[in-house]
C-alpha cells in the first residue's frame, strides 16, 4: 500500500485546534465571498475553495448552518449537501477534466476533521501523475494556480 504524506499540513492542523472559531461561519458572517472564496450558496449549503486545497480545484459543500454530526442534519440539508456535491463534481470536470476525483468527509478531529464542528464534503480533483517528487523530497505541494485564478474558473459553473 503507498502512503501520501502532507507534513506541511501539520501547522493548519495544530493551529485550528488551538481556535474555537469556525471559519465556516466566520467566512458566512463576512459576506464576502469573493474574498473567502465561497463560489456558491444554496438554500441550505454553500460551496467554497478550500484554502489548503491538495490539488487545483480542491473545494469542499457545507451546510450553511454550523453543524457537526451527519445525524444533526435536517434532511433538506443532507439532500441538498450532496446535491451540490454533485454540481460541484460538474462543475470542476468542465472546468479542469481531470482524471477523477476523491471525494469525502473526516467526521471528527481522530479522523482528520480540522474543523469537527462544522461538517463538510471535500471534493479533490485527481489527474494520473498529479503526485510527484517536490512533497517528498522539498516538502513543497506544486499546485499549478492561484486560488482567485480557480475561483474565477469555477464561480461562473456554480452560479449558473
Amino acid at each position: 500500500m503507498e502512503r501520501l504524506w502532507r507534513p506541511w499540513r501539520s501547522e493548519y492542523v495544530t493551529r485550528a485546534s488551538e481556535s474555537d472559531e469556525c471559519f465556516f461561519c466566520a467566512h458566512l458572517a463576512e459576506n464576502d465571498d469573493e474574498k473567502n472564496h465561497v463560489l456558491a450558496r444554496a438554500t441550505d449549503t454553500f460551496i467554497l475553495l478550500n484554502a489548503f486545497p491538495y490539488n487545483s480545484g480542491h473545494v469542499m459543500v457545507a451546510p450553511l448552518r454550523h453543524v457537526g454530526e451527519m445525524e444533526d442534519l435536517e434532511e433538506s440539508e443532507l439532500l441538498e449537501l450532496f446535491s451540490e456535491t454533485r454540481r460541484a463534481v460538474a462543475a470542476l470536470e468542465k472546468a479542469y477534466e481531470p482524471d477523477g476525483f476523491n471525494v469525502g468527509m473526516n467526521l471528527g478531529r481522530v479522523a482528520g476533521a480540522g474543523v469537527p464542528g462544522h461538517l463538510h464534503v471535500h471534493v479533490v480533483p485527481r489527474w494520473g501523475g498529479d503526485t510527484n517528487f517536490m512533497p517528498v523530497v522539498g516538502e513543497t505541494k506544486v499546485l499549478p494556480e492561484m486560488l482567485a485564478e480557480t475561483a474565477e474558473k469555477l464561480r461562473p459553473l456554480l452560479t449558473e
